[in-house]
């Protein structure tokens, strides 16, 4: 409880308070058809085979999430091209405020990032080495309503 309090302000009580009622809107972010969409010869990734969605709270702001992470033998432009395209045809529209680099899109209250993943990102995340996610084009595709 210490560690949530000196971080955030507030205990994990108020944590869960801020997220109160938030199960129905995980649970249609975690649906959202853009998280099952892959390139051709994508994998969901080992250890990752769950839709990762929840909702965390901080200073009062509250947000929803949903996250899927896959391995890809081919390269990230293959990967860039196709969530342009996907995104595209489910309604999404460039995030006029990313680095034209990114794989922004936003929709209505929601953003859609897609983040390539590298060995020091995985480590920072906790999930140690793995060489089938660093080494190819592994990725996260992450969906964030505020």
């Amino acid at each position: 409880m210490f560690a949530a309090s000196a971080l955030t302000g507030c205990t994990l009580t108020d944590l869960a308070r801020d997220c109160e009622g938030a199960d129905a809107r995980v649970e249609e972010m975690a649906a959202l058809g853009i998280l099952d969409s892959r390139p051709d010869r994508a994998t969901v990734a080992r250890g990752f085979e769950e839709v990762d969605a929840g909702c965390w709270a901080d200073s009062g702001d509250v947000t929803v999430y949903a996250e899927r992470t896959y391995a890809f033998p081919g390269t990230r432009a293959e990967v860039a091209a196709h969530y342009r395209t996907a995104a595209q045809q489910d309604g999404w529209s460039p995030d006029p405020d990313a680095a034209p680099d990114d794989l922004s899109f936003v929709r209505k209250t929601m953003s859609l990032r897609v983040v390539f993943l590298t060995a020091e990102l995985l480590a920072e995340e906790g999930h140690g080495s793995r060489p089938d996610l660093s080494t190819d084009a592994g990725y996260s595709i992450s969906v964030d309503s505020y």
